[in-house]
């Protein structure tokens, strides 16, 4: 694929910007700057930098973003700031998705492609994807909040309860809490529903994909090309 080509579809703006690119020495392939835009590579394994930031090819792209408070998963966000905002510019452009939303208020694991058939396949409610939440209670536990979550509670608008896949007490404020929904507010409302109130919420888990401990509030990283999971559940989902 020619040069020019390829950084146009990584995101790096129009033919002629990337021709532009190019042309001033701002690309180099491997450790040679290449100022010929019609210069054919090989995309397979292909790394290049653009300005000293080294980028690999990517057909499509699969993030998995430390998503902080305060962010909304929105590309016209109305009152907080877009959590495209974290990415760089070349992914912006890319248009990369949100798979699935995550609440300004609410932290944690968040996909991110522009693979439609990637982000259909975690957000569709007939995929019965499940989404592991950390709940921090505003009472301490009592003796029947997992029961109730687990047996169902019907929130307003809904014609029948949702029920948790799993719930488990971690402290005596800290709740573990499995849904396969994506209802708006979900665990918030299932928790006031039992009786309790969520004073923060975080994502821990979509599917197969957990949210690395390494990875910091605001941070982002590469998953693998195909999509697979870089941290794997066990069985369990523990």
């Amino acid at each position: 694929m020619e040069l020019e080509r390829i950084l146009h579809s990584q995101g790096f703006g129009s033919r002629r910007l990337c021709q532009a690119l190019i042309s001033r020495g701002a690309v180099a392939v491997g450790t040679t700057v290449c100022t010929d835009p019609h210069a054919e590579f090989s995309v397979d394994g292909l790394e290049f930098s653009v300005d000293g930031v080294l980028w690999p090819f990517r057909e499509k792209v699969y993030l998995a973003l430390n998503k902080p408070a305060g962010y909304e998963c929105s590309r016209i966000p109305q009152h907080h700031s877009s959590v495209f905002s974290l990415l760089p510019e070349p992914l912006r452009e890319r248009g990369v998705q949100c798979v699935g939303r995550l609440d300004q208020d609410t932290t944690g694991l968040l996909l991110l492609s522009d693979d439609g058939q990637f982000v259909h396949a975690y957000t569709s409610p007939k995929r019965k994807v499940a989404k592991i939440y950390h709940a921090t209670l505003k009472h301490e536990f009592d003796a029947g909040l997992l029961d109730i979550l687990l047996a169902g509670v019907l929130l307003h608008g809904e014609s029948e309860p949702l029920k948790a896949v799993a719930a488990r007490q971690v402290s005596a404020h800290l709740l573990e809490l499995t849904i396969m929904e994506g209802k708006y507010h979900q665990v918030k409302r299932m928790v006031a529903a039992a009786g309790n109130r969520v004073e923060a919420l975080h994502r821990h888990a979509i599917g197969t994909f957990t949210l690395p401990p390494s990875l910091a509030a605001g941070a982002w990283i590469w998953l693998d090309p195909a999509g697979a999971p870089l941290h794997e559940l066990p069985p369990d989902g523990t």
